[in-house]
């Protein structure tokens, strides 16, 4: 079924979202696997940390985690529907309309990065390389914690909730690679799950998730010369 007159023209991004606003909070809030990753990474943050939340959305449910474990959330999205709805339901986090890709942030100036399924409408090249600047933003000891739809493919036109998109991804062993050699990250976790989300315009789909760790500088206990 068409809806808002969208199937059959390729849509942005930033139109996807605008156009599903609180839909998508409704049929994505119930991932287990994402409450998860949320969990096991805030067992390791301390009070005050430092997380970006690159693809925001609603700001539910990562961003309203974060805030109740007591982080210093920023969430970044294309969608300035969504980063008004985030800013309403999220108070307690700071939200800005902005692309990954645009973004920039200092070496080091987060205790976390949660990226949840922000580089499938992106070329693969872009994906990489947003994966390796999102490690740099990293402190030493922080955590990168993703999740992506795993398929070998590029530039593929899909219908997804009734909308024409087109989307981008990599094989798991070719997205936990990317993340070990390219961003030198130690990849702690991933694993594979299947997801029905709570639409009938959205089919059940894989999603991976990877838990991945900067390496400390502490982990070098060599004396300085």
């Amino acid at each position: 079924m068409t809806h808002d007159g969208a199937k059959g023209r390729t849509m942005s991004a930033a139109e996807l979202f605008d156009g599903l606003g609180i839909e998508y909070e409704q049929a994505f809030v119930r991932l287990p696997e994402q409450a998860a990753a949320v969990e096991w990474l805030v067992a390791r943050l301390g009070e005050g940390a430092r997380v970006l939340d690159v693809g925001s959305g609603t700001g539910r449910p990562v961003a309203e985690l974060l805030v109740r474990a007591g982080c210093r959330v920023t969430g970044i999205d294309v969608s300035g529907e969504m980063v008004a709805l985030a800013g309403e339901q999220v108070p307690g986090a700071r939200f800005e309309q902005c692309d990954v890709r645009a973004f920039e942030a200092p070496e080091g100036s987060f205790d976390a990065v949660c990226a949840f399924f922000p580089l499938m409408m992106m070329s693969r090249a872009e994906a990489a390389a947003t994966l390796k600047r999102m490690a740099g933003w990293l402190a030493p000891g922080g955590f990168l914690v993703t999740a992506t739809v795993p398929a070998d493919v590029e530039d593929v036109e899909i219908v997804w909730m009734d909308r024409t998109v087109k989307v981008s991804s990599f094989s798991v062993d070719e997205y936990v690679r990317l993340q070990r050699e390219d961003c030198g990250l130690d990849v702690l976790h991933h694993a594979v799950s299947v997801f029905a989300p709570d639409d009938d315009r959205a089919a059940p789909e894989e999603h991976l998730f990877t838990y991945a760790r900067r390496p400390a500088l502490a982990d070098d206990t060599a004396p300085a010369a």
